[in-house]
This record gives structure tokens, sequence and C-alpha cells, in this order.
């Protein structure tokens, strides 16, 4: 479980965060939605310790994410932001043995070893873990990435955005791919997405933050309404029932 309480950060006079109380369960998908600017990636950022806070406490299953020891933090919870600035001559293989990085202090064992396959083999990237990150495509090298981070095994797993500058098909590959490792791997997955219809389709619950705040937590039955997402997006949406679940139209 991860629990924000009366959590702050101020950028200026007119650009804060908070006040944000908010409690995501353990288990499933939990996506954090909303325009932009408001808040979603900050928010991910103060939970991954990545962003120190103004005020308030922000706990990562029972530990006290700014009093937490760098390495004991790193073995709980797992972070992927949207900036990426790997070495490109790094093989896919290389990349992924990163992320046991807190375990082997960079002298990897027969049982890191193993993890770095089993992420490979998760993300199917079996056929690629020789090729350098310059070779991949975008898609390929996002799922490197992520599979990176499955590989520090931790049960909290947090990604700013991964679906960015993916196509159509490689975007619901991404989804289906962290869906299977919530549910097989037992992972609390919090992920901060721009499409709402991905959301209402693969997560568990969705967060909606707007102007550093959180506006409305729920399942996606209960966020997927033409009232909620109106308010939320600041345009009107409506939402179908489409052949694989609700579908918000908002064009």
């Amino acid at each position: 479980m991860i629990t924000l309480k009366d959590v702050h950060k101020k950028y200026s006079s007119d650009v804060a965060i908070g006040p944000v109380d908010l409690v995501i369960p353990t288990g499933g998908i939990t996506a954090m939605v909303g325009p932009n600017g408001a808040g979603k990636s900050t928010l991910l950022t103060m939970v991954g310790r990545l962003l120190g806070l103004d005020a308030g406490t922000i706990e990562v299953a029972g530990y006290d994410v700014a009093s937490t020891s760098s390495k004991d933090l790193a073995k709980i919870v797992s972070i992927l932001r949207q900036e990426n600035h790997f070495v490109t001559r790094l093989t896919v293989r290389q990349l992924v043995g990163f992320g046991r990085f807190p375990y082997s202090k960079g002298r990897l064992n027969a049982e890191d070893e193993e993890l770095i396959s089993r992420s490979i083999d998760f993300l199917g990237l079996e056929d690629l873990e020789n090729r350098y990150l310059d070779q991949l495509s975008g898609g390929q090298r996002q799922r490197a990435y992520v599979a990176m981070v499955l590989a520090q095994d931790t049960e909290h797993v947090l990604l700013d955005e991964p679906l960015n500058n993916l196509d159509m098909k490689h975007s619901a590959q991404m989804m289906q791919h962290l869906h299977r490792a919530a549910a097989e791997l037992g992972r609390t997955i919090v992920i901060v997405l721009h499409d709402i219809n991905f959301a209402g389709h693969y997560a568990d619950y969705i967060c909606a933050v707007k102007g550093g705040k959180v506006v409305e937590f729920g399942t996606p039955a209960q966020i997927m309404t033409d009232e909620v997402l109106t308010r939320v997006f600041d345009t009107p949406v409506e939402v179908i029932q489409g052949p694989r679940g609700p579908l918000a139209v908002y064009y």
C-alpha cells in the first residue's frame, strides 16, 4: 500500500502540489490521469523519492520514503521516469542488469542473472537481448527499460508515461505486458497515462489529478462517466459502451 498524507510541494506563488491525501491499494494497476500540468508526474516522482516534499509524509509498504535509506528503498519501490539517458551502446541485457544493482552492486551472481533473463523473457525481448539500445525501435527500447524496472524485483513499480512516443500497436502491447506483471508477478503498478481509455480498460483503480490535487479516485466504473471525466478534463466527454467496455469520446 502507498499512502500520502497532507503532501505539499510548492514551485512558485502560483504553481503548487497539494494538499494530497491518497491511499493506493496493494496489487493491480493504478492509473494516474488528468490534464497536462496537473501534477501527476510530480506526485509519482515524490513517491519514488526523486523529488523531495515540502510537507507531509509518503509511505510505501509502511516505510517512510523520506527517512528510509536509499539501499532499502530501492528494494521496495522502483521507478521509471520519462527521461532516460542511458548510453545507447549498452545492450538490452546490460541495461536490464542495472535493475539488479541494489542487490549486486555491480557483481551479478546466478540469482541476478536468472532474474535478468526472466524479465527479458517476460517482455518478449529474448531475441534482442544482445542488441544495442540504438539498434532498437522506440517500442523495443521502452520494453527494455520496463524490463530493467521489473528486474529490480520490487513489489511497487512506478512508471511515468511509459507509452510516450509509442504507436497504437506498441502502446497496447505495453499495457498488456504491465497487466500481466500485476496479475502474474504480484506487482503494485502506478502508472501515469494520457489515454483515459487505456486507463479505463487496463487499470484496477484510476486516480484523477487536477490543479495539483487528487480530485477523484475509484474503480474504472466509478471514474469512466460523462460527469466525472468532463469535470476532470474541462472538456465535454461522453462515455459509451464499446465492445470491450466503456470508451470516452471527446472529439
